[in-house]
């Protein structure tokens, strides 16, 4: 990062008059933002890798449109509503990133993989077969991706099974191998060793690229081989044979990834605004922010709920956001001793993307102070 742009982070949200701004709010720090978009972008396109990022993580069409005009080469979805909420934005290749079983979602794969061109993934017969079916009937083909388990254990195939699965799968009408895909979420185990989660990612990418040859060894097409997580950006998706990275998280990051050793502190750009309420008893502070604005997924237990920092994103020694109610936020600490009724404070969310979920709108806070509503879309 240049000396320019480590300013220019740290002073955004400091020029902006938040004293009348309502609380809790969710807030957009859009320069960290744009710097994060602008760095992978460039990365991923010096090494030849497509980025294909998550849209779960912003949910937010302004944020899509700046991602793809720094290069992104399509979108990830993960849900019904945000393969909808991209394509009525007019985004085009499109990759839904979760198995699509039941009546609505089979739906869903094979109306928009017929009108829009969407992917999406498969890991069995059984969730082919329907998709296949309505496919068929409807004279569509959809493309799909075999969901590859590399270390996770949620959905997708072991390695070994990889070639078996996808014979299964040719026999049906109405479906074609485009790839393989995986989400390396696994990484997250790594906590403290961050040379450990770098390897590892790297193994992630060379088993993927690894299960792709013998897919094509056994006479199937494979052309997209793709790795999916912002821990492991810096290694996954540049091991040879791998050809497109989706993480999501990097283009806001958030407390975990801080403490993944992902990003620092002043690359997070998302946080809650939120004000003390209350301040009756020595050790502890009440926020404005409770359960419902922010997302309580942390890596272990004692992280709390977010970050605690000041307008300038500089964290508050001696305090911590340790329990929540719907609308309250408990801190404690020492620190808490100097903080006063109607003091503003910021929280970077454990979660950026399960933090986006809870709201319907965001404060983007440019570079010059300015502040504007930006929608979110395609939320549960």
């Amino acid at each position: 990062m240049t000396g320019d742009s480590a300013a220019a982070q740290a002073t955004s949200l400091a020029q902006t008059d938040f004293s009348t701004i309502p609380t809790p709010t969710l807030t957009l720090d859009v320069p960290r933002m744009e710097t994060n978009i602008a760095v992978t972008a460039a990365t991923f396109a010096a090494a030849g890798v497509a980025l294909r990022p998550h849209f779960k993580t912003s949910k937010c069409l302004q944020v899509a449109a700046r991602q793809r005009d720094a290069g992104a080469a399509g979108f990830t979805c993960s849900t019904p509503a945000e393969v909808r909420a991209l394509t009525e934005a007019g985004f085009t290749d499109l990759l839904w990133a979760h198995q699509p079983v039941g009546p609505g979602k089979v739906a869903t794969a094979v109306d928009f993989a017929g009108s829009a061109g969407l992917r999406i993934i498969l890991d069995s017969l059984a969730v082919a077969e329907p998709i296949s079916r309505l496919a068929h009937e409807k004279g569509v083909t959809v493309g799909y991706l075999l969901e590859i388990d590399t270390g996770q254990g949620r959905t997708g195939v072991l390695p070994a099974a990889a070639v078996e699965v996808a014979g299964q799968v040719a026999n049906l009408p109405g479906l074609k191998l485009a790839g393989v895909i995986t989400h390396e979420g696994h990484l997250s185990g790594f906590l403290g060793d961050r040379p450990g989660l770098t390897a590892a990612a790297a193994g992630v990418g060379a088993t993927l690229a690894a299960v792709a040859q013998d897919l094509r060894a056994a006479g199937h097409e494979c052309e997209i081989v793709s790795v999916g997580s912002t821990p492991g950006m810096q290694s996954a998706p540049f091991a040879p044979g791998v050809t497109e990275g989706r993480p999501g998280t990097y283009v806001y990051y958030d407390a975990n990834q801080t403490r993944l050793q992902s990003c620092e502190l002043n690359q997070c750009a998302s946080s809650v605004l939120t004000r003390v309420v209350s301040a009756n008893r020595p050790g502890t502070a009440i926020i404005d922010a409770g359960l419902k604005a922010m997302s309580a997924d942390a890596l272990t237990p004692v992280n709390g709920a977010g970050i605690v920092v000041d307008l300038h994103g500089v964290p508050l020694a001696d305090l911590f956001f340790g329990t929540a109610n719907e609308e309250h936020g408990f801190l404690t600490g020492s620190g808490t001793n100097l903080l006063r009724v109607g003091d503003l404070l910021r929280v970077i969310p454990n979660h950026a993307c399960g933090t986006s979920n809870m709201w319907s709108k965001l404060l983007a806070v440019h570079g010059d102070g300015r502040c504007e509503e930006w929608p979110i879309v395609a939320r549960h």
